[in-house]
């Protein structure tokens, strides 16, 4: 362009954090040059697919895992009242891309549906009660119901109770302003809305080698065309690596500083998916468990109502594994490839820490059909095995790294910003509940790499995100109003 302004974005891959990245650049600097590669053949197919992921919709209403009890027996509820925030960022940002018909139809998208905490036994229930005790006096929790009655239980959640022993203890907490996003489709639709714009470009089947720093302080990226095997170089003043599982390696190739001394731990998760619409019929929420002692927040179990492609769904799960690929699409040498003589050893001293979790993946391999089905009768007792399915879904890598407050090896849950000290590469590494919060994730890229900018670009975020810049969690009177506001424009209210 003949805009000295102008600048060129690389993003890598076609996942819902590269398209919410490239949607907010394309709003803010709509004369910078955007283009985005894929290796795979359509955006969305990795750990943004609907069928790769049970559990969506992440706003801390009732992931027991964002309110953790303390020594002391108090509940730290800090985590759950940053994520509630951070998901009512994103669903302004969602609705100002429907009121700008960016994107349609956001029923295809987001559906209102109650969200209800599940727990069993003495222990869990004086947890939950506690719980329940320190979200209800916060205006964002607003609304929400807790109780240990088995008749109230029925009618919340009837496939559960049906068949449970009424002398068996347990509890539920529930929140009726729950939704459930189907993460695949919005990111179809901010993938076709970046790819319609006059200065952005999308390539599928087009895989990144590899990245060379020049002198003037630009990068050469190496592109192969997969289906001519034509290998091209892109000449780039920014690098966005948004490429789920594969960012580590993406990362290393590099060579930055910022790439040393981190490595990936790949888990893979299976769901049991009901084929029965009737059971389906009879389950209308998203509802969490507890997650076994000793392993990852993504093990949490839930039985999640769902809707994809127009149909009612059902699952239960996750059922964590282990295994060497990066991506659901990998290759069983990703593991390997990542090891350099930087991370070998922050790995090794990762494996040594963290052997309860590599001994109940390796359990949860070996796993037969029967041994999930024992776990699910524990939320559906009457489940019958003919009603479920094994599916496969996608590939999380959990951040490993070295940090002075953990040591060596320490694995990092949750997602990771990694940038150059020059803010020309940025990565986004790790996992859950990175979809539910790839807004406010997409606004600390902005904010820490785009200092020169943000001023500029102030008003026009605000517009985006009318809360920009004030705390939901303080003020009840502006959290209202959006939510009114977001409800509306999403189509969420009045269902």
């Amino acid at each position: 362009m003949s805009d000295s302004n102008s600048k060129d974005v690389i993003l890598i891959g076609a996942g819902v954090l590269s398209t919410t990245f490239g949607s907010f650049l394309k709003d803010l600097a709509p004369d910078w040059n955007i283009k985005l590669f894929e290796r795979l053949e359509k955006p969305a197919i990795e750990s943004s697919n609907e069928r790769n992921n049970a559990g969506t919709g992440h706003a801390a209403l009732c992931e027991l895992n964002y309110t953790v009890e303390q020594k002391d027996g108090s509940i730290d509820i800090e985590k759950a009242k940053e994520i509630n925030e951070q998901f009512e960022i994103s669903k302004q940002f969602w609705s100002y891309l429907v009121k700008t018909n960016q994107i349609q139809n956001p029923q295809e998208f987001i559906r209102p549906l109650p969200h209800i905490s599940f727990v069993q036994g003495e222990r869990n229930i004086n947890f939950l009660k506690r719980r329940f005790e320190a979200l209800s006096p916060l205006s964002m929790f607003k609304g929400i119901e807790y109780t240990e009655d088995h008749e109230k239980l029925k009618e919340w959640i009837p496939l559960m109770m049906d068949g449970r022993n009424p002398e068996e203890k347990v509890a539920a907490s529930k929140i009726d302003e729950g939704t459930d996003v189907n993460f695949g489709e919005l990111t179809r639709k901010m993938a076709k809305n970046l790819n319609e714009h006059d200065n952005a470009e999308i390539f599928y089947k087009h895989e990144v080698q590899d990245f060379n720093r020049r002198k003037d302080g630009k990068w050469e990226v190496k592109v192969k065309d997969l289906n001519t095997k034509k290998v091209e170089t892109y000449i780039t003043d920014y690098v966005f690596i948004g490429a789920g599982g594969h960012a580590i390696p993406l990362l290393q190739k590099t060579g930055i500083p910022e790439s040393k001394h981190l490595g990936g731990f790949p888990i893979s998760g299976a769901f049991l998916v009901c084929n029965n619409p009737k059971v389906v019929a009879e389950h209308e929420a998203k509802v969490y468990g507890k997650e076994p002692p000793g392993t990852p927040p993504m093990t949490v179990p839930h039985l999640d109502r769902r809707y994809i492609q127009d149909e009612n769904t059902l699952l239960f799960g996750p059922f964590a594994a282990i295994g060497p690929k990066f991506l659901k699409n990998g290759s069983n040498l990703d593991l390997f490839k990542s090891l350099n003589t930087s991370n070998v050893g922050t790995m090794l001293a990762s494996a040594f820490k963290n052997f309860p979790l590599v001994k109940y993946s390796i359990q949860e391999v070996l796993a037969k059909k029967e041994d999930r089905m024992k776990e699910l009768r524990r939320f559906v007792p009457n489940a019958k095995d003919e009603d479920w399915d094994i599916h496969i879904a996608g590939k999380r890598v959990q951040v490993i790294k070295d940090t002075k407050e953990h040591g060596r090896g320490y694995i990092q849950f949750g997602t990771e910003v990694v940038n150059s000290k020059d803010h020309s590469v940025i990565a986004l590494l790790g996992e859950s509940p990175g979809a539910s919060t790839s807004v406010s994730v997409a606004l600390e890229v902005l904010e820490k790499n785009f200092p020169e900018y943000i001023k500029e670009w102030d008003g026009k975020i605000k517009e985006m995100i009318p809360s920009y810049g004030q705390s939901l969690i303080e003020d009840y009177a502006l959290l209202k109003e959006i939510r009114q506001a977001t409800g509306n424009e999403l189509d969420l209210i009045n269902k």
